[in-house]
């Protein structure tokens, strides 16, 4: 049988790496689906339920490997379900390229059935590089520039492929005039910046008494070189959601989380600080960096497009994070004063009081804190956390404390229900031996996550190390918007939009042959967590919690505060319990340790 062009795209995709490939099948992309059966498993297929989740995989699978994420659909419906996980791949920065079926060539703009304009469509999400394939002798280049594309700018970028295209025999460009003979390879550079820079940013940090750095996801790579660098400045951490595993939370010096969901000790370090390194982050709330003019700024991140977006800097730094730094510590001074990392130390013991005062203090039947603060002292070495948005969310932010060697992630720039399952899904496969927990809401379950459950039932049995777990929170309420309503608009709960139907996802886990534990009662959090982390296979935990426990910001502004008055007097639904639960949470931020029970 002669090699057809998607045997050769099939060849070109292991010659540049690729191992894996997440994805549903279609008539408009069986091509490929038939020349990755004739490779013999070189590259391995992963079948999602739904090409959203294929695509949330390929980021994720990005994240949580370094490497190239892959995603295919069929033509149609099948790439317009793709476009959300791309979005999260393509705001989060990661290199993603996905494979996409089209109508055959002479059909095109005959509005045939699934026919779309893909190239458009994909524009704006894949605007680094999408081409459609109009011919064999093209694919070559295609694919090779797509990929170099997508790993070098680490942007998210498309290749099209009509389906008669596919099954064509493959043919090598001709050495003539217009044709294009690509080859395959990338190594990312070493990128510096300037030593004239660097001496500038080091000056601006010499010169601070209090410094404050703010990390992100570009600094996952160079953990250790942000350690030094704090310890020289004698600075306090903060971490943006997406940096949140750079620094291990057992460090006293390091603050936790920064913005809405984030620390008092952070929104502290940022207010009186006056100097400011951030490094690797795009972090956008103004609202919680310090005020324009407070504070002399250094920034360094990889692109260009980051640089002085979020924060008036003094010296903006285009490099790698890991050479950046590593190049500018034998440029700083330690400091003589350790005042400043003492206040900070302070800070953060004092908060890791109130969390536990919040955590601990009863609710209707359980404290949705209480589920992450159990979780923390018992994650496995090396796990991986992942999260989904919603109030869940603020929860991992503030009571999931990340050790040294453990990773986690969620939909961080695009903030998109629905990832954390498919994150956790893909996590085990880029990582498959460390053990992986999901923290998802309700919300998120019903949007799109328990079908992936399905997912889970179908690989784990290959799985070396089968711990995954699954935790919901189940509080029948669109809660993070619940409270939005509130604080933010001021407006009571609306039932119409906020309750949702109370399904029982233990039961649906143990239908489709996972563990099933079902919690209602505060006491059993802990061993429920330990029960999950003993078995011998994938298990959903489902937490009844309640809803009226306020996710508190670090800071309540008094427009905040009228709002949330004006909520509670227009005949919030959940009125007493709101009252009851904001009342305990404010008390353990006023009295901590002295908090009732």
């Amino acid at each position: 049988m002669s090699r057809t062009v998607a045997d050769f795209i099939v060849e070109r995709l292991y010659q540049w790496g690729v191992r894996r490939i997440y994805g549903y099948p279609g008539d408009g992309i069986n091509g490929v689906f038939g020349a990755l059966a004739r490779s013999e498993g070189r590259i391995r297929f992963i079948q999602a339920r739904h090409e959203e989740m294929a695509a949330f995989m390929a980021c994720a699978d990005a994240k949580f490997s370094g490497d190239l994420g892959v995603c295919i659909a069929t033509s149609g419906p099948g790439a317009t379900h793709l476009l959300t996980g791309l979005y999260d791949a393509r705001m989060d920065h990661m290199p993603v390229l996905a494979i996409v079926g089209q109508q055959a060539r002479s059909a095109v703009g005959g509005h045939y059935q699934q026919e779309v304009d893909l190239l458009a469509m994909f524009k704006d999400v894949a605007g680094a590089f999408v081409q459609q394939a109009n011919s064999p002798e093209q694919v070559r280049h295609l694919i090779d520039r797509g990929i170099r594309t997508a790993l070098g700018d680490r942007r998210v970028t498309a290749i099209i492929l009509p389906n008669d295209l596919q099954t064509l025999p493959y043919e090598e460009p001709a050495r003539e005039h217009g044709t294009l003979h690509s080859g395959i390879g990338y190594s990312r550079p070493r990128v510096l910046p300037h030593a004239a820079d660097l001496q500038r940013a080091a000056e601006v940090l010499n010169s601070g008494e209090k410094v404050a750095i703010l990390v992100g996801a570009g600094a996952l790579g160079a953990s250790d070189e942000v350690m030094e660098v704090a310890q020289r400045l004698g600075a306090g951490v903060a971490k943006a959601l997406l940096g949140k595993a750079v620094l291990p939370d057992d460090l006293p010096w390091v603050t936790g989380s920064i913005g809405l969901l984030g620390t008092k000790p952070s929104y502290r370090l940022m207010n009186e600080c006056d100097t400011l390194l951030m490094i690797g982050s795009g972090f956008p709330y103004a609202e919680f960096l310090p005020k324009e003019g407070q504070a002399r700024a250094v920034q360094i991140d990889i692109q260009a497009d980051m640089l002085g977006l979020r924060y008036p800097m003094e010296v903006l730094l285009q490099g790698d994070t890991g050479e950046t730094l590593r190049a500018l510590l034998p440029l700083l001074h330690e400091k003589k004063s350790s005042s400043w990392r003492k206040r900070i130390e302070r800070w953060t013991g004092q908060w890791r009081s109130v969390l536990t005062d919040r955590a601990m203090s009863p609710a209707e039947p359980i404290n949705p804190q209480r589920v992450a603060y159990e979780l923390s002292p018992r994650l496995p070495a090396r796990a991986v956390v992942t999260c989904d948005s919603g109030s869940c969310a603020n929860w991992f932010a503030r009571d999931v404390m990340i050790r040294q060697d453990m990773l986690c992630s969620l939909s961080g720039g695009l903030a998109s229900m629905g990832a954390a399952v498919p994150y956790a899904i893909a996590a085990k496969f880029a990582q498959p031996d460390r053990p992986v927990i999901a923290l998802v809401g309700d919300g998120a379950m019903q949007m799109n996550n328990m079908a992936e459950l399905i997912t889970v039932a179908k690989y784990w049995p290959q799985w070396r190390d089968k711990r995954w777990i699954c935790a919901v929170f189940n509080n029948q309420d669109l809660n993070q918007v619940t409270w939005e309503q509130r604080v933010m608009e001021g407006d009571p709960k609306f039932p119409a939009s906020q309750d949702i139907p109370d399904v029982a996802y233990h039961r649906f886990a143990q239908s489709i042959g996972l563990e099933g534990i079902f919690v209602d009662r505060e006491e059993d959090v802990a061993p429920a967590w330990e029960q999950a982390l003993a078995a011998d296979r994938p298990v959903l935990i489902e937490f009844r919690t309640d809803p009226d426990v306020p996710p508190l910001p670090p800071h309540i502004s008094l427009k905040q505060a009228k709002s949330f008055a004006s909520a509670l007097w227009q005949g919030d639904p959940d009125q007493g319990g709101v009252i009851r639960k904001t009342t305990r949470q404010v008390l353990s931020t006023l009295l901590p340790g002295k908090t009732p029970r």
